[in-house]
């Protein structure tokens, strides 16, 4: 079977990200299969660059950018391109590239990182909370509530984006790669996309780490992340406040705005349970969830794809995790970790008990693992979609 040539397409955000590593990995994945890889990209750093007239025309160009439109048609007829699969459009390559692609009769598949499909801030979170406004009653709602960089304008922008391409009825004629079932149920809101044309695919990471049998492990969790209220951190200190000595010991990797809060908890409530490591270099955290029970997820929003959860899983450790979005939606209770209502402090504690209690998740975790999140299974799922794009 002749193996597709592929057009990967990337707008890097100025800040690099989880989204930068998983198109790199499937870039690579591709190739190690044997199929010829192109790379069109372009990065927001630019934007830093650019003079005045160029920042006065990028809306217009955020919405359509006649310069992406000509390339990548350009790139499809040279390297006859079979698929052409998109990862981020934004700032710069626009959605343009849709229609590129449609004009040379490409089929297009969109991977669904996030939720700026449906929320111009991408999140579905605002004021410390879950916020669905934008679907419920409007896109206006965003511009209202300054949703996008705490600005109208750009927020506008954002709103005007998604506006003009609905009307065009782009989204309906493209396909679209969810990461999670949850995701596919929130993007099938937007009406004008069919159910056929969204896949779930998860990610994936490279295992081969030893696993650590859950007898030789440590009485410890792990949680490695941005110290931000937004990840439930607060909720997760109080349930170690409130577990005093029985607690088991916490390590907390990261940094972030509440870091001086979470000191100053520490000392003042005399928890010598919990330890903060700062940052620490991935492949240190992950030695140190190889040997723990478990790690913790409190998360107070829908999240976009934890690489953290399939990094426990490939170590055989089980996660603790809000029931929420699609952190929730990637652990199984009692197979691959236990969840709790992510707002309560008593239902963290008995989630850390119930996986305490059982004896056999290890196991289920490596196993839920090496069935779902392989390179190997990985790409079998991805090249089963390129055969069954429309």
């Amino acid at each position: 079977m002749n193996k597709k040539k592929i057009l990967i397409v990337h707008n890097y955000y100025q800040i690099p990200g989880g989204e930068d590593t998983v198109v790199a990995s499937e870039k690579q994945m591709l190739t190690d299969h044997g199929h010829e890889v192109v790379f069109y990209s372009k990065t927001n750093a630019d934007l830093r660059k650019m003079g005045k007239i160029q920042k006065l025309l990028l809306p217009i160009n955020t919405i359509f950018n006649f310069k992406t439109y000509k390339e990548i048609r350009r790139l499809i007829q040279q390297a006859r391109i079979d698929i052409v699969h998109v990862h981020n459009t934004l700032n710069l390559i626009s959605p343009s590239v849709y229609y590129a692609a449609r004009s040379c009769k490409i089929p297009v598949v969109q991977t669904v990182h996030n939720f700026r499909l449906l929320c111009p801030g991408a999140v579905f979170y605002r004021n410390g909370h879950v916020c669905e406004d934008c679907v419920k009653k409007g896109l206006l709602c965003a511009v209202r509530h300054r949703c996008y960089r705490n600005s109208r304008i750009q927020t506008l922008a954002c709103m005007l984006n998604l506006k003009f391409h609905r009307l065009t009825g782009i989204y309906k004629k493209i396909n679209y790669i969810c990461l999670t079932e949850f995701n596919k149920e929130k993007l099938l809101t937007q009406k004008q996309i069919e159910p056929e044309r969204i896949f779930v695919k998860p990610n994936f990471i490279e295992g081969g780490n030893e696993i650590v049998p859950a007898s030789q492990r440590n009485n410890q969790f792990v949680f490695a992340g941005r110290l931000d209220e937004l990840k439930g951190v607060k909720i997760m200190f109080e349930a170690w406040r409130k577990m005093g000595n029985n607690a088991p010991m916490l390590f907390v990797c990261g940094k972030g705005p509440l870091e001086k809060w979470c000191t100053d908890f520490i000392r003042e409530n005399k928890l010598t349970m919990i330890k903060m490591l700062g940052f620490i270099p991935n492949v240190e955290v992950r030695k140190i969830v190889a040997i723990s029970k478990g790690i913790l997820l409190p998360t107070q929003w829908y999240e976009g794809f934890p690489m953290s959860i399939i990094e426990a899983f490939s170590v055989g450790t089980p996660v603790v995790c809000s029931a929420l979005g699609n952190a929730g939606n990637i652990v199984t209770e009692g197979i691959t970790g236990t969840k709790f209502e992510c707002t309560s402090v008593t239902e963290l504690i008995l989630a850390l008990k119930r996986l305490s209690y059982s004896k056999h998740i290890h196991e289920t975790t490596i196993n839920e693992y090496l069935k779902k999140y392989t390179q190997l299974e990985n790409y079998k799922k991805l090249n089963w979609i390129y055969e069954n794009l429309r």
